[in-house]
Protein backbone atom coordinates (compact mmCIF):
# COMPACT_ATOMS: atom_id res chain seq x y z
CA UNK A 1 0.00 0.00 0.00
CA UNK A 2 1.33 3.76 -1.09
CA UNK A 3 1.55 5.69 1.82
CA UNK A 4 1.60 8.75 -0.43
CA UNK A 5 -2.10 8.58 -1.59
CA UNK A 6 -3.22 8.88 1.92
CA UNK A 7 -0.77 11.80 2.87
CA UNK A 8 -2.05 13.87 -0.67
CA UNK A 9 -5.54 13.42 0.33
CA UNK A 10 -5.26 14.99 3.93
CA UNK A 11 -5.94 18.56 3.56
CA UNK A 12 -4.04 19.04 6.75
CA UNK A 13 -0.61 17.64 5.36
CA UNK A 14 1.40 18.99 2.45
CA UNK A 15 1.27 16.72 -0.79
CA UNK A 16 4.19 14.32 -0.51
CA UNK A 17 7.25 14.15 -3.23
CA UNK A 18 8.75 10.73 -3.63
CA UNK A 19 11.26 11.94 -6.11
CA UNK A 20 9.37 11.75 -9.76
CA UNK A 21 7.26 14.05 -11.31
CA UNK A 22 8.65 17.06 -9.50
CA UNK A 23 6.86 20.18 -12.02
CA UNK A 24 3.35 18.13 -10.86
CA UNK A 25 4.40 18.09 -6.99
CA UNK A 26 6.17 21.66 -7.38
CA UNK A 27 2.34 22.86 -8.00
CA UNK A 28 0.52 21.20 -5.67
CA UNK A 29 3.27 22.07 -2.87
CA UNK A 30 2.66 25.91 -3.76
CA UNK A 31 -1.22 25.90 -3.38
CA UNK A 32 -0.79 24.23 -0.25
CA UNK A 33 1.71 26.91 1.38
CA UNK A 34 -0.28 29.85 -0.77
CA UNK A 35 -3.93 28.21 1.58
CA UNK A 36 -2.17 28.51 4.64
CA UNK A 37 -0.44 31.65 4.94
CA UNK A 38 0.42 33.52 1.78
CA UNK A 39 3.35 34.75 4.41
CA UNK A 40 4.72 31.74 3.96
CA UNK A 41 5.03 31.99 0.55
CA UNK A 42 6.24 35.10 0.42
CA UNK A 43 9.17 33.96 2.36
CA UNK A 44 9.91 31.32 -0.33
CA UNK A 45 10.10 33.81 -3.28
CA UNK A 46 11.52 36.43 -1.57
CA UNK A 47 13.72 35.63 1.23
CA UNK A 48 13.10 35.54 4.74
CA UNK A 49 15.37 38.47 6.04
CA UNK A 50 16.82 36.87 9.06
CA UNK A 51 18.24 38.94 11.67
CA UNK A 52 21.87 40.08 10.84
CA UNK A 53 24.66 42.11 12.53
CA UNK A 54 27.52 43.81 11.14
CA UNK A 55 30.86 43.42 12.41
CA UNK A 56 33.91 46.38 12.66
CA UNK A 57 35.22 44.61 10.00
CA UNK A 58 32.37 45.12 8.27
CA UNK A 59 31.41 41.20 8.33
CA UNK A 60 27.58 40.25 8.01
CA UNK A 61 26.41 37.65 10.42
CA UNK A 62 23.34 35.88 11.56
CA UNK A 63 22.38 37.85 14.93
CA UNK A 64 22.56 36.53 18.53
CA UNK A 65 19.95 34.81 19.73
CA UNK A 66 20.49 36.66 23.07
CA UNK A 67 19.95 40.46 20.93
CA UNK A 68 16.87 39.27 19.14
CA UNK A 69 13.67 41.60 19.34
CA UNK A 70 10.09 40.50 18.96
CA UNK A 71 10.08 41.37 15.00
CA UNK A 72 13.46 39.27 14.75
CA UNK A 73 12.26 36.40 16.72
CA UNK A 74 8.33 36.97 14.49
CA UNK A 75 10.37 36.17 10.87
CA UNK A 76 12.64 33.54 12.41
CA UNK A 77 9.77 31.71 13.39
CA UNK A 78 7.45 31.84 10.08
CA UNK A 79 11.00 30.83 8.41
CA UNK A 80 11.09 27.70 10.80
CA UNK A 81 7.42 27.04 10.11
CA UNK A 82 8.31 27.26 6.43
CA UNK A 83 11.27 24.36 6.66
CA UNK A 84 9.04 22.46 8.58
CA UNK A 85 6.29 22.08 5.87
CA UNK A 86 8.70 21.40 3.40
CA UNK A 87 10.94 18.46 5.43
CA UNK A 88 7.31 16.91 6.27
CA UNK A 89 7.06 16.76 2.11
CA UNK A 90 10.33 15.46 0.84
CA UNK A 91 11.95 11.77 0.80
CA UNK A 92 14.87 10.67 3.14
CA UNK A 93 17.14 11.35 0.18
CA UNK A 94 15.64 14.99 -0.54
CA UNK A 95 15.90 15.54 2.63
CA UNK A 96 19.50 14.90 3.16
CA UNK A 97 20.14 17.42 0.42
CA UNK A 98 18.37 20.03 1.99
CA UNK A 99 18.64 19.63 5.43
CA UNK A 100 21.93 22.07 5.94
CA UNK A 101 20.05 25.36 4.07
CA UNK A 102 19.50 27.92 6.75
CA UNK A 103 16.06 29.35 5.52
CA UNK A 104 13.33 27.96 3.84
CA UNK A 105 14.04 29.47 0.02
CA UNK A 106 17.34 27.82 -0.10
CA UNK A 107 15.52 24.55 0.57
CA UNK A 108 13.29 25.34 -2.06
CA UNK A 109 15.95 26.61 -4.70
CA UNK A 110 17.97 23.71 -4.05
CA UNK A 111 15.49 21.43 -5.24
CA UNK A 112 14.74 23.36 -8.20
CA UNK A 113 18.29 22.97 -9.37
CA UNK A 114 17.99 19.57 -8.23
CA UNK A 115 15.13 18.20 -10.64
CA UNK A 116 14.26 21.15 -12.87
CA UNK A 117 18.33 21.82 -13.38
CA UNK A 118 20.07 25.20 -13.81
CA UNK A 119 19.02 28.00 -15.78
CA UNK A 120 20.40 26.20 -19.23
CA UNK A 121 18.41 23.20 -18.45
CA UNK A 122 15.53 24.52 -17.78
CA UNK A 123 15.79 26.58 -20.74
CA UNK A 124 16.17 23.60 -22.55
CA UNK A 125 12.91 21.54 -20.97
CA UNK A 126 11.46 24.76 -21.76
CA UNK A 127 12.68 24.14 -26.19
CA UNK A 128 11.52 20.69 -25.94
CA UNK A 129 7.90 21.12 -24.39
CA UNK A 130 7.67 24.50 -26.78
CA UNK A 131 8.43 21.63 -29.72
CA UNK A 132 5.44 19.59 -28.24
CA UNK A 133 3.16 22.57 -28.04
CA UNK A 134 3.83 23.53 -31.59
CA UNK A 135 3.29 19.69 -33.03
CA UNK A 136 0.78 18.68 -30.60
CA UNK A 137 -2.34 17.38 -32.65
CA UNK A 138 -5.70 15.26 -31.86
CA UNK A 139 -4.59 11.67 -32.42
CA UNK A 140 -6.61 8.67 -34.58
CA UNK A 141 -9.27 7.37 -32.73
CA UNK A 142 -8.52 9.90 -29.87
CA UNK A 143 -11.42 11.21 -27.56
CA UNK A 144 -11.59 14.94 -26.89
CA UNK A 145 -10.68 14.07 -22.98
CA UNK A 146 -7.87 12.28 -23.91
CA UNK A 147 -6.67 14.83 -26.45
CA UNK A 148 -7.31 17.46 -23.96
CA UNK A 149 -5.76 16.03 -20.99
CA UNK A 150 -2.51 15.51 -23.08
CA UNK A 151 -2.52 19.17 -24.06
CA UNK A 152 -2.79 19.97 -20.48
CA UNK A 153 0.22 18.12 -19.55
CA UNK A 154 2.14 20.02 -21.73
CA UNK A 155 0.64 23.35 -20.41
CA UNK A 156 1.52 22.68 -17.05
CA UNK A 157 4.94 21.71 -17.69
CA UNK A 158 5.41 24.81 -19.44
CA UNK A 159 4.10 26.99 -16.40
CA UNK A 160 5.89 25.01 -13.88
CA UNK A 161 9.25 26.24 -16.16
CA UNK A 162 7.93 30.27 -15.99
CA UNK A 163 6.19 29.99 -19.59
CA UNK A 164 2.49 30.77 -19.97
CA UNK A 165 0.93 31.00 -23.41
CA UNK A 166 -2.51 33.60 -23.23
CA UNK A 167 -5.45 31.96 -23.50
CA UNK A 168 -6.57 33.66 -27.04
CA UNK A 169 -3.25 31.42 -28.09
CA UNK A 170 -4.42 28.24 -26.33
CA UNK A 171 -7.91 28.28 -27.63
CA UNK A 172 -6.63 28.81 -31.19
CA UNK A 173 -3.55 25.85 -30.87
CA UNK A 174 -6.63 23.32 -29.66
CA UNK A 175 -8.64 23.94 -32.61
CA UNK A 176 -6.22 23.56 -34.82
CA UNK A 177 -5.35 20.09 -33.61
CA UNK A 178 -8.66 18.64 -34.54
CA UNK A 179 -9.09 16.75 -37.83
CA UNK A 180 -10.58 17.90 -40.70
CA UNK A 181 -13.66 16.31 -39.33
CA UNK A 182 -14.43 19.34 -37.41
CA UNK A 183 -14.04 21.95 -39.74
CA UNK A 184 -17.44 22.83 -39.59
CA UNK A 185 -17.46 22.65 -35.60
CA UNK A 186 -14.46 25.07 -35.13
CA UNK A 187 -15.40 27.43 -37.99
CA UNK A 188 -19.02 28.25 -35.63
CA UNK A 189 -17.05 28.09 -32.56
CA UNK A 190 -14.64 31.25 -33.66
CA UNK A 191 -17.54 32.95 -35.81
CA UNK A 192 -19.44 32.63 -32.29
CA UNK A 193 -17.34 32.91 -29.53
CA UNK A 194 -14.84 35.47 -28.34
CA UNK A 195 -11.54 33.07 -27.63
CA UNK A 196 -10.06 35.87 -26.10
CA UNK A 197 -12.32 35.76 -22.89
CA UNK A 198 -13.65 32.24 -23.40
CA UNK A 199 -12.64 29.32 -20.52
CA UNK A 200 -10.93 26.56 -21.80
CA UNK A 201 -13.17 24.41 -19.66
CA UNK A 202 -16.06 25.84 -21.86
CA UNK A 203 -14.56 24.85 -25.01
CA UNK A 204 -13.85 21.30 -23.99
CA UNK A 205 -17.79 21.10 -22.79
CA UNK A 206 -18.44 22.39 -26.34
CA UNK A 207 -16.31 19.68 -28.48
CA UNK A 208 -17.53 16.93 -26.73
CA UNK A 209 -20.90 17.70 -26.76
CA UNK A 210 -19.77 17.83 -30.14
CA UNK A 211 -18.20 14.60 -30.20
CA UNK A 212 -21.59 13.04 -28.74
CA UNK A 213 -23.57 13.98 -32.22
CA UNK A 214 -21.22 12.63 -33.94
CA UNK A 215 -21.20 9.16 -32.42
CA UNK A 216 -24.75 9.47 -32.91
CA UNK A 217 -24.81 10.09 -35.94
CA UNK A 218 -22.03 7.31 -36.70
CA UNK A 219 -24.07 4.66 -34.58
CA UNK A 220 -27.53 5.39 -36.76
CA UNK A 221 -25.04 4.83 -40.32
CA UNK A 222 -23.74 1.71 -38.82
CA UNK A 223 -27.25 0.69 -37.83
CA UNK A 224 -28.87 0.82 -41.06
CA UNK A 225 -25.75 -0.62 -43.43
CA UNK A 226 -26.63 -3.60 -41.09
CA UNK A 227 -30.28 -3.16 -42.16
CA UNK A 228 -29.54 -3.43 -45.55
CA UNK A 229 -26.74 -6.27 -45.51
CA UNK A 230 -29.74 -7.88 -43.25
CA UNK A 231 -32.07 -7.78 -46.64
CA UNK A 232 -29.97 -7.84 -48.80
CA UNK A 233 -28.75 -11.69 -47.61
CA UNK A 234 -32.46 -12.89 -46.69
CA UNK A 235 -32.96 -11.95 -50.60
CA UNK A 236 -29.67 -13.69 -51.56
CA UNK A 237 -30.60 -17.29 -49.50
CA UNK A 238 -34.60 -17.37 -51.20
CA UNK A 239 -32.33 -16.86 -54.31
CA UNK A 240 -30.05 -20.00 -53.52
CA UNK A 241 -32.92 -21.72 -52.50
CA UNK A 242 -34.59 -21.79 -55.58
CA UNK A 243 -31.22 -22.59 -57.17
CA UNK A 244 -31.28 -25.37 -55.19
CA UNK A 245 -34.63 -26.71 -55.89
CA UNK A 246 -34.29 -26.37 -59.67
CA UNK A 247 -30.71 -28.67 -59.28
CA UNK A 248 -32.73 -30.97 -57.29
CA UNK A 249 -35.59 -31.40 -59.83
CA UNK A 250 -32.43 -32.20 -62.35
CA UNK A 251 -31.03 -34.22 -60.71
CA UNK A 252 -34.36 -35.91 -60.09
CA UNK A 253 -35.04 -36.43 -63.45
CA UNK A 254 -31.41 -37.54 -64.36
CA UNK A 255 -31.55 -40.32 -61.32
CA UNK A 256 -35.04 -41.52 -62.70
CA UNK A 257 -33.55 -41.85 -66.14
CA UNK A 258 -30.80 -43.81 -64.52
CA UNK A 259 -33.27 -46.30 -63.10
CA UNK A 260 -35.05 -46.83 -65.85
CA UNK A 261 -31.54 -47.87 -67.82
CA UNK A 262 -30.74 -49.96 -65.14
CA UNK A 263 -34.08 -51.70 -65.19
CA UNK A 264 -33.24 -52.47 -68.67
CA UNK A 265 -30.28 -54.88 -68.34
CA UNK A 266 -31.04 -58.14 -68.07
CA UNK A 267 -28.02 -59.33 -66.20
CA UNK A 268 -24.73 -58.01 -64.33
CA UNK A 269 -22.67 -61.18 -63.87
CA UNK A 270 -20.37 -62.54 -66.00
CA UNK A 271 -18.95 -65.76 -66.91
CA UNK A 272 -15.24 -67.22 -65.98
CA UNK A 273 -12.87 -67.06 -68.55
CA UNK A 274 -12.09 -70.58 -69.62
CA UNK A 275 -9.88 -69.68 -72.62
CA UNK A 276 -6.68 -70.82 -70.33
CA UNK A 277 -8.10 -73.85 -68.67
CA UNK A 278 -5.98 -76.88 -69.44
CA UNK A 279 -7.99 -80.25 -70.60
CA UNK A 280 -7.16 -81.47 -67.64
CA UNK A 281 -8.73 -78.78 -64.99
CA UNK A 282 -12.25 -78.41 -67.76
CA UNK A 283 -13.69 -82.21 -66.00
CA UNK A 284 -13.25 -81.01 -62.63
CA UNK A 285 -14.49 -77.20 -63.14
CA UNK A 286 -17.48 -78.33 -64.68
CA UNK A 287 -17.91 -80.55 -61.40
CA UNK A 288 -18.11 -77.58 -59.04
CA UNK A 289 -21.26 -75.84 -58.86
CA UNK A 290 -21.62 -72.40 -56.85
CA UNK A 291 -23.63 -71.83 -54.67
CA UNK A 292 -24.70 -67.96 -55.67
CA UNK A 293 -25.84 -68.39 -58.97
CA UNK A 294 -25.75 -72.33 -59.34
CA UNK A 295 -23.44 -72.10 -62.68
CA UNK A 296 -20.50 -74.26 -63.12
CA UNK A 297 -17.22 -74.20 -63.09
CA UNK A 298 -16.27 -71.89 -60.44
CA UNK A 299 -16.70 -71.65 -55.98
CA UNK A 300 -18.98 -69.00 -54.66
CA UNK A 301 -16.40 -67.12 -53.08
CA UNK A 302 -15.45 -66.62 -57.26
CA UNK A 303 -18.38 -65.96 -57.92
CA UNK A 304 -18.47 -62.34 -60.82
CA UNK A 305 -22.25 -62.02 -59.71
CA UNK A 306 -21.23 -61.32 -55.78
CA UNK A 307 -18.24 -59.48 -56.56
CA UNK A 308 -20.76 -57.31 -58.89
CA UNK A 309 -23.35 -57.05 -55.72
CA UNK A 310 -20.39 -56.09 -53.59
CA UNK A 311 -19.41 -53.23 -55.45
CA UNK A 312 -22.42 -52.08 -56.44
CA UNK A 313 -23.69 -51.67 -52.88
CA UNK A 314 -20.52 -49.59 -52.00
CA UNK A 315 -20.51 -46.99 -55.04
CA UNK A 316 -24.36 -46.87 -53.95
CA UNK A 317 -22.77 -46.05 -50.52
CA UNK A 318 -20.40 -43.59 -51.59
CA UNK A 319 -23.41 -41.58 -53.62
CA UNK A 320 -25.28 -41.54 -50.43
CA UNK A 321 -22.91 -40.05 -48.41
CA UNK A 322 -21.65 -37.68 -50.91
CA UNK A 323 -25.65 -36.61 -51.21
CA UNK A 324 -26.03 -36.05 -47.65
CA UNK A 325 -22.83 -33.94 -47.37
CA UNK A 326 -23.99 -31.90 -49.80
CA UNK A 327 -27.73 -31.45 -48.57
CA UNK A 328 -25.67 -29.52 -45.00
CA UNK A 329 -23.58 -26.91 -47.52
CA UNK A 330 -25.23 -23.61 -47.13
CA UNK A 331 -22.79 -21.38 -49.67
CA UNK A 332 -23.29 -20.86 -53.49
CA UNK A 333 -19.89 -22.49 -54.08
CA UNK A 334 -20.25 -25.30 -51.95
CA UNK A 335 -23.90 -26.36 -53.69
CA UNK A 336 -22.70 -25.93 -57.07
CA UNK A 337 -19.78 -28.23 -56.32
CA UNK A 338 -21.71 -30.70 -55.31
CA UNK A 339 -24.11 -30.18 -57.53
CA UNK A 340 -21.42 -30.97 -60.36
CA UNK A 341 -20.43 -33.98 -57.92
CA UNK A 342 -23.46 -35.54 -58.28
CA UNK A 343 -23.86 -35.20 -61.85
CA UNK A 344 -20.34 -36.39 -62.26
CA UNK A 345 -21.27 -39.36 -60.54
CA UNK A 346 -24.34 -40.10 -61.96
CA UNK A 347 -22.65 -39.57 -65.67
CA UNK A 348 -20.22 -42.25 -64.64
CA UNK A 349 -23.22 -44.56 -63.81
CA UNK A 350 -24.72 -43.95 -67.50
CA UNK A 351 -21.28 -44.34 -69.34
CA UNK A 352 -19.44 -47.04 -67.23
CA UNK A 353 -22.27 -49.54 -66.29
CA UNK A 354 -21.32 -52.11 -63.50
Amino acid sequence: MNSNVGESQNISKPPYFDGNNYSHWKAKMTIFIQSLDYNLWDLIVDGPNLPTVTLENGDVVSKPRNLYDDNDRKRVQINAKTKHIIICAINSNDFNRISSCISAKEMWDRLEVTYEGTNQVKEAKISMLVHEYEIFTMNENEDIKSMFSRFTNIINALQALDKTYSNNEMMRKILRCLPRSWMPKVTAIEEAKNLNVLPLEDLLGSLMTHELSMQKKDDDEEKEKKKKKIVALKSSQTKDSEDDDDDDEELAFITQKFKKLLASKKKFGGKPNKKFHQKGESSKLEEIICFECNKPEHYKSDCPRLKKKDLLKKKKKAMIATWDDSDESSSDEATASNFVTKSTLVLCWLLFPP
